[in-house]
């Protein structure tokens, strides 16, 4: 890894964890807001992909136009692949336990690295692999005692989010220069779309309307765009570990903000995923680029 590829590589380490620490402040507004949950996340995937959206024209300006003219299927593709992981990881919660589910999405660093392999050919690494096994367990610890058993639907709901996330990940590594916002955009417009069936947009409160203009700008729509960017600068299944930093702070948030105190499962639990994620970055930061690493010619 030269000194540039290394460069770019701890960006990406920070803006996936920028991202995961967006997603973790969803326990806040949910606890938060009182509408119904269709029309919660009608209105933040409303919010989300406008705000998306809005940044990449921002972002391209005069360019907006012909890019979106050039985009192919590896845009659609993670523009889908996000909005199933997205409807299903919601759904999941409803068909079974939070302890099933969240067992399930702990898996995502290793069902990323073997679809990475497959598709790609890359190769997680050993840092990777112990941090991912390291935090599974912390979230195991997390979820001791939790009662498990949800349905069976349920559990395949859990499963198609992780493979969802799995899928665009890898896609938007691989397709590293296709850019990916508009795609993301369309991802949170399709679940509005979903959830707008069963919705009640109109019954909304003013309070509510703007708490959830701040869930989909603040917590999906800055952590679709960190991720974004972040995750073509990182292996895949490094990006989809760092993405478990959402884990143990979405109850931390909850307790400093609205002091719902956790369990001591949790604070033990969280701890270990916490220490896995810190000495993994840790571990990439240290890490000498080979340009560095080279011996000067005498």
């Amino acid at each position: 890894m030269t000194h540039a590829e290394h460069r770019q590589h701890r960006n990406g380490l920070l803006l996936v964890a920028a991202a995961a620490l967006c997603w973790s402040t969803s326990g806040l507004f949910v606890r938060s807001i009182s509408a119904d949950l269709t029309t919660m996340l009608f209105w933040r995937g409303i919010f989300s992909g406008c705000a998306v959206f809005a940044l990449f024209l921002l972002m391209e300006r005069g360019r907006s136009l012909s890019i979106l003219r050039r985009l192919r299927w590896p845009a659609l593709a993670v523009a889908l692949l996000s909005a199933v992981g997205m409807i299903t990881g919601i759904a999941s919660l409803r068909y079974t336990t939070v302890a099933d589910a969240m067992v399930i999405y702990a898996t995502v660093p290793f069902m990323t690295a073997a679809l990475a392999y497959v598709v790609i050919g890359e190769r997680p690494s050993r840092s990777t692999l112990i941090g991912s096994t390291v935090a599974l367990l912390g979230v195991g610890v997390m979820l001791w005692g939790a009662r498990m058993g949800g349905s069976l639907f349920g559990q395949f709901l859990a499963v198609l989010m992780t493979l969802s996330m799995a899928g665009f990940t890898t896609i938007m590594r691989k397709y590293r220069d296709v850019p990916m916002l508009p795609a993301m955009a369309a991802s949170a417009w399709i679940c509005s779309l979903a959830c707008f069936w069963f919705a009640a947009p109109m019954s909304i409160s003013i309070h509510d309307f703007w708490l959830c203009a701040a869930f989909g700008i603040v917590q999906n729509a800055a952590g679709l765009a960190l991720y974004t960017f972040g995750s073509r600068r990182v292996p895949a299944a490094e990006a989809t570990l760092l993405a478990a930093l959402e884990v143990p702070f979405t109850p931390l948030w909850v307790f400093v903000f609205l002091g719902e105190t956790p369990s001591v499962q949790t604070l033990v639990g969280g701890g270990i995923v916490l220490a896995a994620l810190f000495m993994h970055i840790v571990s990439e930061f240290r890490r000498r680029p080979a340009a560095m690493a080279m011996p000067a010619s005498v």
